[in-house]
């Protein structure tokens, strides 16, 4: 996640930036360039949409990939999932990371099937009353697998948007009122246009437009964009969050979800504690996920993934 201070994009951004004239050179650039990736395919469907973008949060696309292509194969629809107990989908899940996001689709899958006849709901009030579904997923879910037309805003987007638009290397730390309306003044009038643009400013700041490294010769809007005009200034808001993974509870609970995955039978707390020396640290791992309902305690001191 990048941040610059939250001021920094309304003081550059123009009252009533012209989105028109950015709009034609990005979607003919997605045209050509954007990635044959499974989720976009017609035959993905709504529910494969759903399953990519609880999937792409937070985690690269070429990680997601292989457990996508094999949680479609498995359930093809949020029926079959549902029937499933909820520890399967934290299994299957395997390395993404960020485990919560199975228990949420999961749960979202069973609210399908129970309020929607199994059908993922074209409305996006639904599709927000979904669990686990917040106003990203919606949007995207909307835009991508229905055409609608809604603000998509993802890190990628809003980076885009910050710097042609707002003239800062970086968005702010969480997304913002004033990034909402600017993603809405620039979305095209109608529903096609609409949804094409919020796949194609996701896929410029993918592959182009990225954090560390823009390759701005290869921008289709370089000429027009704000940031660039401005010399390209260096971020000068607070210091951007960085993300560690080694020696942290996050990574304990990893090594601890991967005994789990790997049985289908109860695992003995003797088995548990030999994947982290730290007892401390590893007792309140495993207390997290049991709280966060990953992990399910047994009698006898075992356990395993949820069966309810």
């Amino acid at each position: 996640m990048t941040a610059i201070s939250a001021s920094a994009v309304p003081a550059a951004a123009s009252p009533d930036p012209d989105g028109a004239v950015l709009h034609r050179p990005v979607i003919d650039w997605f045209d050509a360039h954007a990635r044959d990736l499974p989720w976009r395919r017609p035959e993905a469907g709504a529910w494969g949409v759903m399953v990519s973008e609880f999937m792409l949060q937070q985690t690269p696309v070429n990680r997601v990939l292989p457990v996508y292509e094999q949680w479609l194969a498995r359930w093809p629809r949020p029926a079959d999932l549902a029937a499933e107990p909820p520890g399967e989908a934290v299994r299957a899940w395997g390395r993404l990371g960020y485990p919560r996001r199975a228990l949420r689709l999961h749960g979202a899958a069973a609210a399908i099937r129970e309020r929607h006849g199994g059908d993922v709901p074209r409305d996006h009030a639904q599709l927000l009353a979904l669990p686990g579904v917040g106003e990203y997923t919606a949007a995207a879910v909307a835009s991508f697998a229905y055409g609608q037309r809604h603000p998509v805003l993802d890190t990628n987007v809003r980076r885009v948007f910050a710097r042609a638009v707002g003239g800062a290397q970086y968005p702010p730390n969480a997304t913002t009122a004033a990034e909402r309306k600017l993603a809405r003044t620039l979305l095209p009038d109608d529903e096609p246009t609409a949804a094409r643009w919020a796949a194609a400013t996701m896929e410029l700041g993918a592959l182009v437009c990225t954090a560390r490294t823009p390759d701005c010769a290869r921008c289709p809007i370089a000429s027009l964009c704000a940031w660039r005009q401005a010399g390209s200034p260096e971020h000068d808001g607070p210091p951007r969050r960085g993300q560690t993974y080694a020696g942290t509870d996050r990574q304990v609970r990893g090594k601890l979800l991967a005994v789990l995955r790997g049985t289908v039978t109860p695992v003995p707390q003797a088995t548990l504690d030999q994947v982290w020396d730290e007892p401390v640290q590893r007792a309140r791992a495993l207390d997290g996920l049991v709280s966060d309902g990953l992990v399910e305690p047994l009698s006898g001191g075992l356990y395993r993934l949820p069966l309810t």
